[in-house]
């Protein structure tokens, strides 16, 4: 009886119930600071209790419902006469129940699979390692603590410490992850591992036998309840809830499945009572501390069960403060914390599809507009330092904590939403954008479970050196490293679409080298996409067909026609028979019976252009970011960021790529020095000695050099030693256009303009020490004078240019300091590389998802 009393309150009072008219912006917990996970760590790990009481003076916040509403005028002012059908609307948007399931469908992650050698399959391998690579009995640790069970093992630690409030919420995490990531691959060591989470999971609910099951106990709930300082348990909940779920519908686990919704049950009567003792408002009044996406997950429970309590519980965690504002299509999400109201909005999405009230479509379709048009970087993520920021102001924004991870993770799934309902390419491209540039960029290359909480946007900045910098294994565990692992076990799941009917249609939206088991198509479908490089500017793919034994129907191949590609020079054909192919923004279209041996081929080609930053102040307007189509194009700089093009009518006049062979023209020159490695570096513009860096760090650069051959036209370099016995100049690989310069006997080397005249050049020859593998670098200029790195020296140490009767040493240890052993570049031009000629100096442009500890820039000051 008391759920259709408590649905009946619901309908009467839930729809949008407001407050930022009357008091403000806030919808989350006062002072703002609070939503944000860095700062909640630190104030809880702090010993400073009188720095904690300020910060919590302020902890509430009051909703109201009708008088809100009525009170929140559109931005077009409303005529008295227009009073009466605003309120009519309202009273619709309340008691609106509809259906509507023409979306289209995903394609199961079951029956896509990634090509193991194409850079999503390499990022797929990672994460696979990593969840591999975590121990169960350390991640149910704090649950076995709080059940009262044996606790075997450590725990981990950060934010999974057994002293930390949000404790629990990476082994949701890891359940959705794990699930997701064996439909993705079916490796059996992860099925094990997986269903022992599980299983150890269910023995701490059992133990507690109330439903509730939490790495924390339900003191927090107290707390949260009454309106107390506490650390967002809903959000925790939210993660174990959806990795439950996961694990039922990715991984079949009807264990999981029973244990989810005793644990609904559980917070259904939390919520009743509160509602019961106090006020629908109280309850209310409890949301402000974030709850992640429990309308979301409550949802898509109510889609499987079709239990009214699921579908009231996930109602009663909609957030009217926020969702009322996308209602009358208010852009006013300004200070707000993005990762607390974006798994809002995708909870209202799934409000409309699972009871089809089209305002809910309006919504997630407005906030969309709203954030990539007013919020988003570039690389297609959002928020600075956790918080979104005022709109079309973003060029005061950049900086090391821009754009965190959970916020691209979020706003991919709002965007997917978005391209089921209405097949419109520019979500499917956004998701392009963000999965490129926002999601693979968190990785560190191969190197399993490091990842980064903030991807930085400043100038100069790297994600090695932002303010958490790159997390580990087993001690960090932040919002983040949970989102990342979920988002690198399903690179699958938003390549294919399908549209089913009488002539099942596939959409093709990601061109990700990878197979698709099409069941309704009765098709193998296999879509090999040619890796993208800069001196060939196409994107290549070609698509062949396996019908299955008795496939006789039709079916549609759809697409994508990428807004970035160019529509001259697209070509696409079927069997070698050419077809037209659309303009960008479209879908090419193609419906046959598919037969063995079919082949569609799609060339599209890949232009440069620039982006301006998202800011309307005419004085930012020059402030823009590099793309070759998806890619978006980091300078490696750490100073840097002026560029003028001059008279280029075209962006080809002053960005030029690297052509393939330049990567066997890079070295690095290093020497033997007691126990230690050093190399031949440019240090701040001066030729010195320093210690052997570590790959994919600002070190590897300064130590790698390209040899800039006097006669290029005579010599095909396959190999660094092809160059010996040749006239060279040195190029530091991230100072193009800059090169080794010679300053007279006795005077360190330094770097100077090339196309100054002032460039030296050296004659490459055997090494003087007579060691296989070792060369000198013997003036042009001055015959027998030779690069010279000095003796038993130190980081530092300058690099002159010396003879033999003015080093003052013996032959033995003059041949043993000109002597260099000569290997490939510690550092490489990625396939995407660029040079941006620009004022001061020249850029190497290169895409931020392929950079690790380097100092970049993504934004430039771009003028003519």
């Amino acid at each position: 009886m008391k759920v259709f009393v408590l649905s009946e309150v619901l309908i009467v009072v839930f729809a949008f119930v407001l407050c930022g008219c009357v008091l403000g912006k806030e919808c989350t917990n006062v002072p703002t600071q609070l939503s944000s996970h860095s700062f909640r760590y630190e104030l809880l790990a702090s010993n400073n209790e009188s720095w904690k009481a300020e910060m919590f003076q302020h902890y509430h916040l009051i909703h109201t419902d009708d008088s809100a509403w009525s009170n929140l005028l559109p931005r077009k002012l409303l005529r008295e006469e227009d009073e009466f059908s605003w309120a009519m609307m309202y009273r619709n948007m309340k008691n609106y129940d509809g259906s509507n399931s023409n979306f289209l469908k995903e394609m199961s992650l079951h029956d896509v699979r990634l090509d193991s050698d194409s850079l999503h399959g390499r990022a797929q391998q990672t994460n696979l390692d990593y969840l591999l690579i975590l121990d169960v009995d350390r991640l149910v640790w704090s649950f076995r603590k709080t059940a009262g069970l044996s606790t075997p093992g450590l725990p981990y630690g950060g934010w999974e410490a057994p002293n930390v409030e949000l404790r629990g919420h990476f082994v949701g995490h890891y359940m959705s992850a794990s699930a997701q990531m064996w439909a993705s691959t079916h490796n059996d060591t992860l099925k094990e591992k997986m269903s022992a989470v599980v299983s150890a999971l269910a023995t701490c609910q059992e133990k507690m036998g109330t439903g509730y099951l939490s790495a924390f106990p339900s003191e927090l709930f107290d707390r949260f309840e009454a309106i107390k300082p506490v650390w967002a348990p809903y959000y925790t909940i939210h993660k174990i809830l959806a990795g439950l779920l996961d694990q039922y519908t990715f991984a079949g686990n009807s264990q999981a499945l029973k244990m989810m919704t005793w644990m609904v049950e559980h917070f259904y009567k939390r919520v009743q009572n509160v509602i019961t003792m106090y006020s629908l408002e109280r309850h209310w009044l409890s949301l402000n501390e974030e709850t992640g996406g429990m309308n979301d997950v409550l949802y898509r429970l109510y889609s499987i069960t079709g239990d009214q309590k699921h579908l009231v519980l996930a109602h009663l965690f909609d957030k009217p403060c926020f969702l009322g504002l996308l209602a009358v299509q208010a852009d006013s999400i300004s200070g707000f914390h993005a990762n607390t109201h974006i798994p809002v909005v995708i909870g209202s999405q799934m409000r409309y599809e699972v009871t089809g009230d089209p305002l809910y479509k309006a919504i997630g379709t407005f906030f969309m507009d709203i954030v990539n048009s007013s919020h988003s970087y570039a690389t297609g993520g959002t928020s600075v330092g956790e918080f979104w920021s005022d709109p079309k102001r973003l060029a005061s924004t950049l900086q090391r904590e821009n754009e965190e991870s959970c916020t691209t993770y979020n706003m991919l799934k709002v965007s997917r939403h978005l391209f089921r309902w209405t097949k419109e390419v520019v979500y499917a491209d956004y998701y392009e954008r963000a999965l490129t540039n926002g999601v693979l960029s968190i990785q560190r290359g191969t190197d399993p479970g490091v990842m980064i909480y903030m991807l930085p946007l400043g100038r100069g900045d790297s994600k090695a050196r932002s303010y958490h910098g790159w997390g580990t294994k087993f001690d960090s565990f932040w919002c983040c490293y949970g989102t990342g692992i979920e988002s690198f076990s399903k690179l699958g799941d938003s390549i294919y679409f399908e549209e089913e009917g009488k002539s099942p249609e596939v959409y093709i939206i990601q061109y990700i080298s990878s197979s698709l088991d099409w069941k309704s198509g009765q098709i193998v479908l296999n879509q090999k996409v040619d890796p993208v490089v800069s001196w060939d500017p196409y994107l290549r793919t070609t698509l062949t067909f396996t019908p299955k034994e008795g496939a006789g129907q039709s079916s549609t191949i759809n697409l994508r026609i990428p807004v970035w590609a160019s529509s001259s020079g697209a070509k696409a054909s079927i069997n070698a028979q050419d077809l037209p192919v659309p303009a960008p923004s479209s879908f090419l279209s193609l419906t046959r019976n598919w037969s063995p041996g079919d082949k569609l081929t799609l060339q599209l080609p890949i232009r440069l252009r620039t982006e301006a930053i998202k800011d309307d102040r005419p004085k930012y307007a020059s402030i823009q970011a590099i793309l070759y189509g998806p890619y978006l194009l980091a300078g490696l700089t750490s100073d840097d960021w002026d560029i003028k093009t001059g008279s280029a009518t075209s962006l080809s006049d002053w960005i030029t790529p690297i052509p393939a062979s330049d990567n066997s023209r890079l070295v690095s020159l290093s020497q033997e020095s007691g126990n230690s490695s050093f190399v031949f570096s440019n240090s701040n513009q001066s030729i010195t000695m320093e210690k052997f860096p570590e790959e994919g760090t600002d070190a590897s650069l300064h130590a790698t050099f390209r040899l800039v051959l006097k006669d290029a036209t005579s010599l095909k370099v396959l190999s660094p030693k092809d160059a010996i016995g040749k006239s060279v100049m040195l190029e530091p690989i991230d100072l193009p256009g800059m090169v080794v310069v010679q300053q007279g006997t006795n005077q360190n080397l330094g770097i100077a303009n090339s196309a100054a005249g002032k460039g030296s050049l050296f004659h490459l020859v055997a090494g003087l020490d007579g060691k296989d593998g070792t060369v000198s670098l013997e003036s042009e200029s001055q015959k027998d004078c030779y690069v010279y790195s000095g003796i038993d020296y130190n980081s530092g140490t300058s690099i002159k240019l010396k003879s033999l009767s003015e080093s003052g040493s013996s032959d033995e240890d003059f041949n043993k300091a000109t002597s260099f052993i000569l290997k490939e570049g510690i550092s490489q031009y990625h396939p995407i590389s660029f040079v941006a000629k620009g004022m001061k100096r020249n850029f190497l442009l290169t895409p931020l998802l392929g950079l690790r500890d380097e100092s970049y820039t993504v934004y430039f000051n771009i003028q003519d």
